[in-house]
């Protein structure tokens, strides 16, 4: 099967485009500096390659096994179970994971974690009304029963078209993308302000930002 990362290709200048304006917008609405404590709660360096300061960073993800490196330290732990105490963030910043942790009871836990573990938070995800479905890069097929769209995904996307997945293969790829809503990430973070990030007048991406308390 092609890897995944194909499709990345495709889209990488708008995938850029957009992180590098929500970095900016990010470091302007929470003024960070060298000294704010960041929790990126399931991300990577990519992001932070976009900003233009270094805070003091803790990147955060299942996957990782390295030491610190150039002021930021990684963590390896279950973003919906933190190892950390309340409070212990200046911000935790997580962008397009939360629809990917797993059920109701899986996200309403990581929401949670977010809330408990900054003192301020900005968690961006897709909208589910936006026509076309990042993950897939297909337009509409997201509004179809997901019985239904798990079985188009593998003729009728971009992603089938890459990767050419099995029947299994794009069943478990359907299962774990969990779009939200506005009201979604309305529930999920009722202390935040839900902000819009728009293209061609459409909201693309929902971002529940809370200022430091």
């Amino acid at each position: 099967m092609a890897s995944p990362r194909n499709i990345h290709s495709i889209y990488a200048v708008v995938l850029g485009y957009f992180r590098k304006k929500r970095m900016a917008q990010f470091q302007g609405l929470f003024q960070v500096t060298s000294q704010t404590r960041v929790l990126d709660s399931g991300g990577s360096e990519f992001n932070w390659a976009l900003a233009s300061c270094n805070p003091q960073k803790t990147i955060l993800n299942l996957g990782f096994n390295r030491p610190p490196a150039n002021g930021t330290r990684y963590v390896a732990a279950d973003a919906r179970c933190l190892p950390f105490r309340a409070g212990s963030f200046d911000i935790v910043y997580s962008n397009s994971v939360i629809e990917h942790v797993g059920d109701d009871e899986d996200i309403q836990a990581f929401a949670n974690e977010i809330r408990r573990v900054g003192k301020g938070y900005y968690v961006q995800t897709p909208n589910r009304w936006f026509p076309v479905e990042p993950h897939y890069l297909a337009p509409l097929i997201h509004f179809v029963p997901k019985r239904w769209h798990k079985k188009l995904i593998r003729n009728w996307s971009v992603w089938g078209w890459l990767n050419r997945p099995s029947v299994r293969e794009a069943e478990q790829f359907a299962d774990g993308i969990h779009l939200l809503t506005w009201a979604d990430m309305r529930s999920l973070f009722p202390d935040a302000v839900i902000l819009r990030e728009r293209t061609l007048g459409l909201t693309k991406s929902l971002i529940a930002v809370r200022l430091q308390t």
